[in-house]
């Protein structure tokens, strides 16, 4: 039996009326499944009502240990990760931390991860063309002295050191013999060699060997072109387009490339995100963070936990580390801090400043043996008595 169709404005305000407080995005989930399906109008409102009762029924009851039933679907899917794992980020040369280490990285608010990576997508002029993206990765790469460099030795007796160039490495990065010979003018006077093109000298007049031993280090670091903290860019072919992926992160300096696309750009270094985009992003990176490393791991832990974790770290406006020196070192319950870690010196820090603890959370009334403010033990009844409640009408007031 065919049914008239119901446009999707009709579904719309049929879910206005029978559900008012469901979120936009199930009302649009729900509009786009059930108008993509032939449903009489009764079964439609039947299955409103259907969506309005799981929606209620998976919202949280009022008092309930959020924290505890958070710490439990993080912690108890924790135990099963892997400790040691890398992977490779979509190319082979470039791995990156996974598993405990990185979860353990995000909630620590470690300032810089052990393998800072970006994702660099290119605008419409150069995320089609491989040429012209190799072109944008060659800029991208820090390219030091050391990175060109065939070898480098001192000449104490003629206050020289002598840098020779490998022609393949030069090819490679894209970097010419003048622009090296340019960089290390700071040093001293440069002269290339007539003999061999690729040989520089750069004479600085100094005989001491410890003195010409510290300023080759100095040479073999000086950058050449690049950016910063950008140590290998890979172009890689994602979709339709070519993303470059690199090893190390600046983000600053990588938004005011031109040829970079700045809506797209990602790095997995928070603090890095919160100096340069604020907070919001910061919060919104951390859960997609915590989100990718759960899910590799083919754990299935609900968006919601995760979510309140970042809403944690992130609420007094900075990135804070949930540990003695972030979230749970600055709570304001003496005994909270005290039952976390270093049990002695907080109690007698907070006996020493006078500090008062009102009993408001869970851990410091476990303590002193009072009802936790969870669940039933939140509500607070009261009764007003009078004579008659008592049976104080036939007692004498002697």
């Amino acid at each position: 039996m065919r049914f008239k169709k119901i446009s999707a404005e009709e579904i719309s305000k049929l879910i206005d009326e029978k559900a008012p407080f469901l979120p936009k995005k199930i009302k649009d989930e729900l509009v786009s499944k059930l108008t993509a399906q032939e449903f009489s109008r009764d079964e439609i409102i039947k299955i409103i009502d259907l969506a309005a009762e799981q929606y209620l029924t998976s919202l949280i009851e009022p008092g309930e240990a959020i924290g505890t039933v958070t710490a439990q679907s993080i912690g108890e899917p924790g135990t099963q990760m892997t400790l040691r794992t890398f992977h490779y980020a979509g190319v082979r040369e470039l791995n990156v931390t996974l598993g405990l280490p990185r979860f353990i990285e995000l909630v620590d608010a470690k300032k810089t991860p052990s393998t800072p990576i970006m994702y660099v997508y290119l605008n419409e002029k150069y995320k089609y063309d491989k040429e012209k993206a190799l072109e944008v990765a060659r800029k991208l790469e820090l390219t030091t002295v050391d990175n060109v460099a065939a070898e480098i030795s001192t000449d104490p007796y003629e206050g020289a050191v002598a840098v020779r160039l490998d022609p393949e490495f030069l090819e490679d990065k894209g970097v010419t013999v003048q622009q090296v010979a340019s960089v290390l003018k700071k040093y001293g006077d440069v002269e290339i060699s007539e003999e061999d093109p690729y040989l520089i000298y750069v004479r600085v007049g100094e005989t001491d060997l410890f003195k010409l031993e510290k300023l080759k280090n100095r040479i073999l670091k000086t950058k050449i072109k690049g950016v910063k903290e950008i140590k290998r860019a890979i172009v890689k072919k994602i979709g339709d387009e070519y993303v470059i992926v690199t090893d190390g992160s600046n983000l600053k300096a990588v938004l005011k490339m031109k040829e970079v696309d700045p809506y797209r750009v990602y790095t997995n270094n928070i603090k890095e995100i919160e100096k340069v985009l604020g907070i919001e992003a910061a919060r919104a990176a951390l859960i997609r963070e915590m989100a990718s490393v759960l899910r590799e791991q083919g754990l299935d832990v609900d968006i919601r936990h995760l979510m309140l974790v970042a809403d944690i770290m992130t609420y007094t406006g900075s990135v804070r580390q949930i540990g003695r020196h972030g979230v749970t070192g600055e709570k304001e319950s003496v005994f909270a801090r005290a039952a976390f870690e270093i049990t002695v010196r907080h109690l007698l820090d907070s006996a020493t400043r006078g500090e008062e603890d009102r009993l408001r959370g869970v851990a410091e009334n476990v303590i002193v043996g009072q009802p936790m403010p969870i669940g039933t033990g939140r509500v607070k009844f009261f009764m007003r008595l009078t004579r008659s409640d008592l049976g104080a009408d036939n007692v004498s007031s002697e």
